[in-house]
């Protein structure tokens, strides 16, 4: 699933062709901003060291990829 999905109409040798931008990946979106979160709470990132940091950001990502589909 894209964060930013965005159709559009341009014209090609005098044709309309409809264009899709997929923007970036959903879980991506949900891990940059969990980062966000981690990098202010700086105590809590430093325990964790900045990989560890990361790879949680996608944890928590992920869990809300997954509550989106229980909804």
């Amino acid at each position: 699933m894209k964060a930013f999905p965005h159709t559009y109409e341009k014209t090609i040798d005098g044709h309309i062709a409809t264009c899709t931008n997929t923007g970036m990946d959903l879980r991506d979106w949900f891990a940059g901003l969990a980062i966000q979160g981690l990098a202010m709470e700086s105590i809590a990132f430093q325990g964790l060291g900045v990989k560890q940091g990361v790879q949680f950001a996608y944890e928590i990502a992920d869990a809300m990829m997954e509550a989106r589909v229980q909804e």
